[in-house]
C-alpha cells in the first residue's frame, strides 16, 4: 500500500539506506551470501550497454523499495565484475538471482513487467517468513500483513490466468500457515485451471479437520465436482472458439461454461451461464438457471461466489 491512512496524496515508500547496494567480486560474500543468513537478498547482474537492464532496474528497484526492508537489492555490475559473473554462469543480462540461507532459491532472467517482479518478491519474502529483518515482534504482524499482500498479487495473477504464478504465491502462504483457508481454495483454482485434478484431490486430504466445516472449503469440494463432470469435455480454447463463432450458439455456451467450472474458473462460467439467460430465458428448459441453481449447490448457499451471483441472477430475472 502506497497511502497511509488519513492523507490525501499518495506517499512514495523511502528504502533504508542499505536495501539497494552496489556489489563488488570482493564484497559478494558478505553483502550476499553472509546477509542472506538474515534475510533474503536479490542480486541484479546488469550492465550499462543492456538495454533490457536498463528496463528492469527501476522496476525491480521499485518493488525492493515498496518492500520496506523485508528483502535487499545487491546489484552486480557484470562488467566491472567478470570473474564474478563466470562463477555464477550468468550467460545473459539482466539476471536476477534470490538467495536465502546462504543458497540461491528463485531466479530470472530478462525484463519482466511489474507484476511479475513483484510476484518474485512476494513469493521470496513470504518464503522466508515474511517481515523485515528485526522488525519488532519478529515475523508476527509483519508476516500477517505480508501474506495478506502475497495472496492478493496471487488473486490478481489467477483473474489474469497466470495460474503457474498464482499456482506458486499461493504455496508460499501454505508454506508458512497451513491453515490459510483462501490459499487452499486459490492454490487449487489455480491447479484446476491447469487439469490437475488428482492433485486437488489429493489436497484436500491435507486440509487440517477444523477447516473442513469452513465455506470455501465446501466451495473447494464442490469445485472438485465440477471439475470431475468437466473432465470429458473439450478443451477450452476449442470451445471459446466456438461461442466466437456464433454467439447464439447456446448449446456451446453452456458447454463452455460447464468446462470454466470444473477449471478453477467458476465466476467466467457463471457468467456465460448468465449470458445465455439475457439472450433466450427459455432456452433448453430453463437449462442456464438450472445449472446456476446446481452451482450454488455445488459451492455451498454462503460462498462468497453464490451469494454475489444469486444478486446477479435475480437483478437479471426481475429486470
Amino acid at each position: 500500500m502506497s497511502e497511509l491512512i488519513g492523507l490525501k496524496a499518495p506517499v512514495q515508500p523511502q528504502a533504508p539506506a542499505d536495501v539497494i547496494i552496489d556489489g563488488t567480486e570482493a564484497t559478494f560474500a558478505q553483502d550476499v551470501i553472509e546477509a542472506s543468513m538474515q534475510q533474503p537478498i536479490i542480486v541484479d547482474f546488469w550492465a550499462e550497454w543492456c538495454g533490457p537492464c536498463k528496463t528492469l532496474g527501476p522496476v525491480i528497484e521499485k518493488v525492493v523499495t515498496a518492500a520496506a526492508g523485508a528483502v535487499k537489492l545487491v546489484k552486480i555490475d557484470t562488467e566491472s565484475n567478470q570473474q564474478l559473473a563466470m562463477q555464477m554462469r550468468i550467460q545473459s543480462i539482466p539476471t536476477v538471482y534470490a538467495f536465502y540461507q546462504g543458497q540461491p532459491v528463485d531466479g530470472f532472467m530478462g525484463a519482466l513487467p511489474e507484476s511479475q517482479v513483484q510476484a518474485f518478491v512476494d513469493k521470496l519474502i513470504a518464503a522466508a517468513g515474511g517481515g523485515a529483518a528485526g522488525a519488532a515482534g519478529g515475523v508476527g504482524a509483519g508476516a500477517e500483513a505480508s501474506a495478506e499482500d502475497v495472496l492478493e498479487r496471487a488473486d490478481t495473477a489467477l483473474a489474469e490466468r497466470q495460474n503457474e504464478q498464482a499456482r506458486d504465491l499461493y504455496r508460499a502462504v501454505l508454506e508458512q500457515d497451513q491453515t490459510n483457508v483462501k490459499a487452499y481454495t486459490g492454490f487449487a483454482r489455480a491447479m484446476l485451471a491447469e487439469g490437475r485434478l488428482a492433485e486437488v484431490q489429493s489436497l484436500m486430504e491435507q486440509v487440517p479437520e477444523e477447516l473442513l466445516a469452513q465455506p470455501e472449503i465446501i466451495s473447494l469440494a464442490g469445485m472438485i465436482g465440477l471439475a470431475e463432470q468437466a473432465a470429458s469435455l473439450p478443451d477450452t480454447a476449442t470451445l471459446q472458439a466456438a461461442v466466437d463463432a456464433n454467439a447464439n450458439d447456446h448449446g456451446a455456451r453452456q458447454t463452455l461454461a460447464q468446462a470454466l467450472l470444473g477449471r478453477g474458473q467458476p465466476e467466467a462460467g457463471a457468467d456465460h451461464l448468465l449470458e445465455i439467460m439475457r439472450r433466450d430465458r427459455e432456452w433448453n428448459d430453463d437449462g442456464a438457471r438450472q445449472a446456476l441453481l446446481a452451482l450454488f449447490d455445488a459451492m455451498g448457499q454462503s460462498a462468497p461466489l453464490t451469494v454475489a451471483y444469486r444478486k446477479k441472477l435475480s437483478a437479471l430475472l426481475f429486470s
